[in-house]
């Protein structure tokens, strides 16, 4: 396994330093890749409303909010950056629906086993693939979400990263996971193979699906 040097640069995406000084000077709300009206087809259809869903990297996105109003009752956000967690926390104390705490994703001890019947990661793991480290932080970041997943829960990610690098990370053994992968085309148009995560949605533009397999 191995870093997605591909869809990396040169900053350090996994440093909470770094996230801390990005939102001081970028307060206003930013949803990376997609925002919720171009995801909610699918997070309607794997995740229930009455779901508890842990948002991992929400970052100071938008997409939480746009959920409660579409009727989710119950998101827990977490992010590494202090900044944005209390800029958040500030945002939405009118929302009891949504909850805000610091945390590396990569330990989220805090949480007990099965907390969550959903994790939605929008660019997570991404961040944390252009590490040095990346193969050791995104297993740790993996077994997490395993870990917090109640039995039949979702973990949904949505990714820029190439699926040949991503998918060896998601087929472990350990996870038994049942993975169906979206392909989004840059004009917008889906494609879906079923493999055997519960869920995984690839942003990609240069993949398609031909036969049954990804292609480049």
């Amino acid at each position: 396994m191995y870093s997605d040097v591909s869809s990396c640069n040169t900053y350090n995406y996994g440093d909470a330093l770094y996230w801390d000084a990005r939102y001081v000077q970028e307060a206003e709300s930013f949803d990376w890749y997609q925002r919720y009206a171009s995801l909610r087809p699918f997070v309607r259809r794997y995740i229930p409303t009455s779901s508890r869903v842990l948002m991992v990297g929400c970052g100071n996105a938008l997409m939480s909010e746009d959920m409660v109003d579409d009727g989710y009752e119950n998101i827990m956000n977490v992010d590494i950056s202090s900044v944005a967690i209390d800029l958040m926390r500030r945002k939405y104390e009118h929302m009891p629906q949504l909850n805000y705490m610091e945390m590396d994703v990569r330990d989220m001890s805090f949480f007990p086993d099965e907390s969550f019947d959903a994790v939605i990661d929008k660019g997570t793991l991404d961040s944390l693939m252009c590490g040095g480290d990346a193969p050791i932080s995104a297993a740790r970041m993996l077994g997490e979400v395993s870990r917090l997943l109640k039995p039949g829960g979702i973990y949904m990610l949505i990714t820029y990263g190439d699926p040949k690098v991503r998918m060896p990370h998601l087929t472990r053994s350990i996870y038994s996971w049942e993975i169906v992968l979206y392909a989004i085309q840059h004009q917008w148009k889906f494609h879906v193979r079923h493999i055997q995560l519960v869920a995984l949605f690839c942003e990609v533009t240069n993949y398609v699906i031909e036969d049954g397999a990804l292609r480049q």
